[in-house]
């Protein structure tokens, strides 16, 4: 299989091609609850939550990035039953995380503005890499703290932990690893190229997610390619990376992403 490519077809048929314990990472956003016409196009989740786990190197991690539309009142609950499904085919839940957003365009009178989707963070197994962005400032850098080295046992008692450090103090550091809830800004007037696709992904998310969880040389896939964002962020951090994308407009609009972007 040819990498640093993208393939204008059904995520199933691309990775029916790729061997066992092939991909590093997987970035994407699938079309949940037909929220968005995507030409038409919908998709087999089950099907593909499998192939993804039969593709993923062990160790590898997939990011799910998804949310919910409501109908008659109602919430789907779709992002809940996808995460809990892959944790049922051997996926680790390995974090739940949150992409906030700036804004909410049409907000409905009777329920608080919806601003955010899940982002489940799956692994298979342990992941292999961590990269944690640290870019949280501290307020109070360059202060000394008092070392805890006690933990606290199941029936609430509280012993000596032989695992911490003998330092009396330690001194807080300029900044500590992100929450895990991201405000990231939208999209749509920032990216160029991205003719008219209806959900662009911010470049910032898929550019932190890719760094965090790969390596340079990995290959990063995309099973919903879409505006090509995973694929141009991966090339920018000097990753490798496929797609599938089923609509040929949109493969239109990625070749012309990652070559004049």
């Amino acid at each position: 299989m040819k990498i640093n490519k993208t393939y204008n077809e059904n995520c199933l048929d691309t990775m029916a091609r790729m061997e066992d314990n092939f991909i590093d990472l997987t970035v994407t956003s699938p079309p949940y609850d037909n929220l968005r016409d995507y030409k038409g196009y919908s998709f087999d989740f089950e099907s593909i939550a499998k192939e993804l786990y039969r593709v993923t190197k062990d160790g590898g991690v997939v990011v799910w990035v998804v949310g919910d539309a409501t109908i008659k009142g109602s919430e789907t609950g779709t992002s809940f039953r996808q995460a809990l499904y892959f944790k049922e085919i051997g996926f680790n839940l390995h974090d739940t995380m949150i992409y906030q957003k700036t804004g909410c365009p049409f907000p409905e009178q009777n329920r608080y503005y919806p601003i955010f989707e899940y982002m489940f963070i799956l692994s298979k197994g342990k992941p292999k890499t961590s990269n944690l962005i640290k870019d949280r400032e501290n307020i109070y850098a360059g202060a000394k703290v008092a070392r805890n080295n006690h933990a606290r046992m199941p029936d609430g008692s509280v012993v000596a932990n032989s695992a911490m450090k003998n330092d009396k103090e330690r001194k807080i550091l300029p900044y500590g690893v992100r929450y895990n809830i991201w405000r990231i800004t939208s999209a749509r007037n920032k990216n160029k190229n991205t003719g008219n696709h209806p959900a662009i992904f911010p470049e910032q998310l898929a550019n932190d997610h890719i760094i965090s969880w790969s390596n340079e040389n990995d290959i990063v896939y995309d099973p919903f390619m879409g505006s090509g964002t995973t694929a141009k962020m991966a090339i920018v951090n000097n990753r490798n990376y496929i797609g599938s994308e089923m609509s040929e407009e949109y493969c239109e609009i990625i070749k012309e992403r990652i070559t004049n972007d």
